[in-house]
């Protein structure tokens, strides 16, 4: 199971999203810091979860991070996130 796939199955497991878009941009990084030359280190996560209802966008963002703080000491220097409570 590679990068991508670790993410987007710790973010299903935690939270069941509605829907769940893990994009790996690392190509869009090559040359800047914390790049690899495999790549797996810049990644765009674009999730709904009711999980998220009520929850400030720091919260949201917390949430994540800490669901992937195994994936991010691993390797992954950067995450972007846009995260939402359905409707």
């Amino acid at each position: 199971m590679n990068t991508k796939e670790r993410i987007a199955a710790v973010l299903e497991a935690a939270l069941s999203p509605e829907s769940l878009d893990v994009i790996d941009e690392s190509h869009l990084h090559k040359g800047h810091q914390g790049a690899r030359p495999g790549g797996e280190t810049h990644y765009r996560v674009r999730i709904t979860a009711e999980a998220f209802r009520g929850k400030s966008r720091v919260d949201m963002h917390r949430t994540i991070n800490a669901l992937l703080k195994d994936e991010l000491a691993a390797g992954v220097h950067a995450l972007a996130i846009e995260a939402r409570a359905p409707g």
